[in-house]
């Protein structure tokens, strides 16, 4: 039987992407795509012949499968309404949005209590392997390594730095024992003095097209390490989110699930 779906951001650089990638696999049906009104026309010409389109999930979850997994790349405010939304209709949700802020994703984790809720800063199996390796690099080279993240995205992204880059420093601060808010440095401009000893460095480049690039550097007495993640397409993103899905069917509800618990 065909795993149904609906893409909440139908119409958005990723929500283009989840779309195709869907109707291109046999066992995948897209039974909706949801934009916002603003956009939902030109989503509209996009889809003709191939689901449903909407700018109200609501509407949309009353008349899919009751196994339909719902994908969400958008913005904060929208991936929460949509897990609202998602959880009154008892369907599971994936969520790929990235600058959610720790109320929002406190509010994800209660959700999470009575539905199948998934959400990752980087669908990438990729980067969460660097993020398993990021531990043992971190008590191997010891305090003398220096940590800093630089990652560089499209001129179109709105937040900074990158879901990515920050969860990455979250890994490489935990452990260090560090309170990432405490030691994360993203701008350094004039006479700033000497680096602190605890301090890991967070910073953004944007322009162009580029899809995401992300490199932690340990940088110690008379070598450096560079470990770098090139994300070559939205693709990548694509089949990640896709294969949360698929995982978060067979899932209970009880926490807020990520590709860690995936992977695992």
């Amino acid at each position: 039987m065909a795993t149904s779906f609906v893409v909440v951001g139908a119409n958005g650089r990723m929500g283009r992407t989840l779309c195709d990638s869907i109707l291109g696999q046999e066992d995948f049906e897209l039974v909706g795509a949801i934009d916002s009104p603003e956009r939902v026309a030109e989503l509209s010409l996009r889809m003709v012949g191939k689901c449903p389109v909407s700018d109200s999930l609501a509407d949309i979850v009353k008349r899919v499968p009751t196994d339909t997994v719902i994908i969400d790349f958008t913005a904060p405010a929208v991936s929460l309404k949509s897990a609202e939304i998602a959880a009154e209709a008892k369907l599971p949700l994936v969520i790929g949005t990235t600058g959610l802020s720790k109320e929002q994703l406190d509010k994800l984790e209660s959700l999470a209590k009575t539905n199948r809720l998934f959400w990752s800063s980087n669908m990438s199996i990729g980067i969460n392997a660097i993020r398993k390796i990021l531990p043992d690099l971190v008590q191997t080279l010891g305090p003398d390594y220096d940590v800093e993240i630089v990652e560089m995205h499209h001129k179109h992204k709105k937040d900074s730095p990158s879901g990515t880059a920050l969860t990455l420093g979250e890994t490489v601060a935990k452990a260090k024992n560090w309170d990432l808010p405490s030691v994360r440095r993203s701008s350094r401009d004039g006479i700033i003095g000497e680096r602190k000893e605890e301090e890991i460095g967070i910073q953004a480049l944007r322009g162009g097209d580029v899809v995401g690039i992300h490199t932690v550097y340990f940088l110690g007495p008379g070598e450096r390490i560079e470990v770098t993640h090139h994300a070559h397409s939205r693709e990548n993103f694509a089949r990640g989110a896709l294969r949360a899905a698929c995982w978060l069917k067979d899932q209970q509800p009880g926490k807020l699930y990520s590709v860690a618990d995936m992977l695992a």
